[in-house]
């Protein structure tokens, strides 16, 4: 299938009413659940949450499932459980990706548009190696941060194999690799409807140390996946690699906006820059950005964390951002509102006080939208929560 031609199917199945998909709706007065336990089914600890809600409308909850600690190397699967009910209960836990002994993780789930299949692209390493280590140089090819592909074509309930996609997506001079974590996009609009895009992050063999400061550079960088296919096969897109170590772009999310563009946001990992957030943009969607990723001022209550972005699909629908609220701790969960694309973003709601990292945005139903965060009293990493926030409260 050409791409003019893919395109112009996923343009007719975009723009055709979804009359027939049996949307589940949750139990009236449910506003919470938690698919996942810290030390239950299995697993001494969950994290990395993601998630997406398919054509059929049941919601999946992916988790990275550690057996043997909260450590991000060792032993670790992607799990997942599904809901029909919009997120009040839960089904039985699967395995998506075994790790037997080594690292599988970092799920970015996406639904294909024109097939309804939920591909998954997610990262590996060996269970033997940190990322330290591979950060700097000390494993093979083998050990280090590989790049995966599975797909699923019954609502979630099986996944294809992991197919390893890292020759096409990973520059041979680049050690560390994470995509994601959280919902990939598919884009709506424009020449490119129907693209499945995953924001990403790398590091790059350092440069030389530099001879004025005695210091050697941070070298951490923010970059793009894309696929015309549906997830067959995958190119690089935009490259952040100043790694100047004012901004470190890592950990990273996406939305498509209403005027097809994307809007980009990522982790600052330790940059001299002043705030946590840094945003960038893409008009040819992803593979160049406008300008380089730049501090976003207006979410500086974020602390270095991973966070979410969701574009409501509704005309003059707002642009969502969730994250942890206090600038110096993992804890306050909270939703921000933008009105502006992007350009600046207003806290909608705070859902608890309690611990909290990571996150991960879905709409729910046409009314409904889901926050999917790890939390907890004493510690961020207890369990993963689903919270359901009603629309015309964001």
């Amino acid at each position: 299938m050409t791409l003019l031609s893919r395109t112009l199917l996923v343009t007719a199945v975009i723009l055709t009413p979804l009359t027939t998909t049996g949307r589940a709706s949750a139990a009236e007065g449910c506003a919470s659940s938690v698919p996942y336990v810290a030390g239950q089914g299995g697993y001494d600890t969950y994290r990395i949450p993601a998630t997406v809600t398919t054509r059929r409308g049941t919601l999946l909850a992916f988790a990275e499932g550690r057996h043997d600690g909260a450590a991000d190397s060792g032993d670790i699967d992607v799990v997942l459980r599904r809901s029909a009910d919009g997120g009040c209960t839960w089904g039985p836990l699967t395995v998506v990706a075994a790790g037997d002994g080594d690292t599988r993780g970092n799920p970015a789930p996406v639904v294909d548009p024109l097939t309804g299949a939920i591909v998954l692209v997610t990262s590996y390493n060996s269970g033997a190696v940190t990322e330290g280590r591979i950060m700097r140089g000390e494993v093979t090819p083998e050990q280090s941060r590989r790049v995966f592909v599975q797909k699923s074509w019954d609502d979630g309930l099986r996944f294809s194999r992991p197919e390893d996609i890292t020759a096409q997506v990973k520059p041979a001079n680049w050690r560390w690799y994470a995509t994601g974590p959280g919902h990939a996009v598919a884009l709506r609009y424009g020449p490119h409807a129907g693209r499945l895009v995953v924001p990403a992050n790398h590091s790059a063999a350092p440069p030389p140390r530099s001879a004025d400061s005695g210091q050697e550079p941070k070298y951490y960088g923010g970059h793009a996946i894309y696929s015309d296919d549906g997830g067959d096969t995958w190119q690089l897109g935009f490259v952040d690699d100043v790694y100047d170590g004012y901004v470190n772009a890592n950990e990273s999310t996406a939305a498509e906006l209403p005027d097809g563009s994307l809007y980009f946001n990522s982790r600052d990992q330790h940059g001299t820059a002043t705030g946590h957030r840094l945003d960038g943009r893409s008009a040819d969607g992803a593979r160049s950005l406008l300008r380089p990723y730049a501090v976003q001022p207006t979410l500086n209550e974020v602390p270095v964390v991973q966070a979410s972005v969701l574009q409501l699909p509704e005309y003059g629908a707002p642009l969502l951002f969730s994250g942890p609220s206090v600038p110096t701790a993992r804890q306050s969960m909270a939703v921000w509102s933008s009105s502006d694309g992007g350009v600046s973003f207003s806290k909608a709601v705070t859902l608890s006080e309690e611990r909290a990292a990571y996150s991960d945005l879905v709409q729910v139903d046409p009314d409904t939208v889901g926050v999917l965060y790890e939390t907890g009293m004493d510690s961020p990493y207890e369990s993963i929560e689903f919270r359901r926030l009603p629309v015309n409260s964001l």
